[in-house]
């Protein structure tokens, strides 16, 4: 019989012949080791990911939710109230002008290939894609430098789960609770002594009189750091780990830096970092002869609707000639990612610097350890070998 287990380190290395079978035979399933519905074909993902009045983010988003953080995120709210929330974000971003951010961004990436020259080999997150995604969310939100480190870990922890309890651990609530406490000091911090940074920004956010309140201030933030180190430094490793893997496709976008866009967008489809978000039912929904009810929690496999044939052609070939529309790689509906252009930049410009120190790469092992989290999927270490 099957069964799909989110939570199983099977999925977490290798989740694409289990969603083939979700989509062919199962594609509206009851996981019993879940405890929700899964969604796995692209039509239904993007259905009800615009339908938030059916599929509610108000509930938690994350597979494996943190403790109170529901209500009080861009992730974890619908409208109206996400709307409101939406909106005095962005207004935070835009003042944040993002292309003032690209000369230090370009500045950070070029220290960090920099100290890889002369190695034949090298751990890509430990010794590139962390050092750079947590110089650039500190210099975005204006965090003070001396605690990139730890951030760092906290940050990771916060995104994982115990795969034998299926939950959150002790160590993962932890670290939760650490990164609160960094970001309510930050946040006073700022409110002092305003700078043009985003924390600043959000903390002092207003339109037509509304703000944002202290506990949506402080989630907010603490969200912001989580993925802003965890979405986008797994996104860049599962990008190095595309290119690594296929060698034409890095010497093309090696020898014309202007195809990097292409290549993100292909890696966002083919291998995205954020797998799975789930919703809560306000109602009940039959689909595909199954009926989920009303309270059940759905699970949305946007890694599998990034891979199904009935909307991408070939779709478990990497081909950075695609240029695929409306790809899942962000997410989609009402909660797509708010950071993606600040992400897009980011990348582009990590793996252009990346390319004129080490143009030429590949993967070292054929098993990768790869991150306990029913939610993101990244490998914890990625040794390439230099030629």
């Amino acid at each position: 019989m099957f069964t799909f287990d989110p939570y199983a380190p099977a999925v977490d290395a290798d989740p694409f012949p289990f969603y083939k079978t979700l989509r062919d035979e199962h594609p509206c399933f009851w996981s019993q080791q879940a405890q929700m519905w899964v969604l796995s074909r692209y039509a239904d993902i993007v259905s009800a990911g615009s339908s938030w009045q059916t599929y509610s983010s108000a509930k938690g988003n994350l597979m494996t939710e943190l403790p109170n953080r529901a209500g009080a995120t861009l992730g974890t709210t619908d409208p109206p109230r996400h709307d409101r929330l939406r909106g005095l974000v962005q207004h935070a971003f835009m003042k944040r002008n993002l292309e003032s951010l690209s000369g230090p961004i370009r500045d950070i990436a070029r220290t960090a290939a920099d100290a890889l020259r002369g190695q034949e080999r090298f751990d890509f997150i430990e010794e590139f894609s962390s050092k750079f995604t947590v110089r650039v969310l500190f210099a975005a939100l204006g965090l003070p430098l001396g605690d990139e480190q730890t951030v760092r870990d906290k940050a990771v922890l916060m995104v994982q789960s115990d795969p034998v309890t299926r939950a959150k651990g002790p160590q993962h609530i932890a670290a939760y609770n650490w990164m609160q406490d960094y970001a309510a000091g930050v946040i006073a911090e700022r409110r002092a002594r305003p700078q043009n940074d985003l924390i600043s920004h959000f903390s002092m956010a207003e339109i037509d009189g509304d703000k944002l309140d202290e506990r949506e201030v402080l989630l907010t933030t603490t969200t912001l750091i989580m993925a802003g180190i965890e979405s986008l430094g797994g996104f860049m490793t599962m990008l190095a780990y595309n290119l690594a893997d296929y060698a034409d496709a890095r010497r093309a976008v090696v020898a014309n830096p202007d195809l990097l866009a292409d290549a993100v967008e292909e890696s966002l489809r083919f291998n995205t970092s954020a797998q799975r978000f789930r919703r809560g039912l306000q109602k009940d929904v039959t689909l595909h002869g199954q009926t989920m009810r009303e309270g059940e929690f759905v699970c949305l496999a946007y890694g599998s609707g990034n891979r199904d044939e009935r909307q991408f052609a070939n779709p478990d070939v990497y081909d950075i000639t695609r240029k695929p529309r409306g790809h899942l790689g962000f997410g989609g509906g009402v909660h797509a990612c708010l950071g993606s252009a600040i992400a897009r930049m980011a990348i582009k410009i990590a793996f252009d610097e990346l390319h004129k120190v080490v143009p030429d790469y590949r993967r070292t092992q054929e098993q990768l350890p790869w991150m306990p989290s029913s939610t993101f999927r990244s490998p914890m270490y990625l040794e390439l070998t230099v030629h």
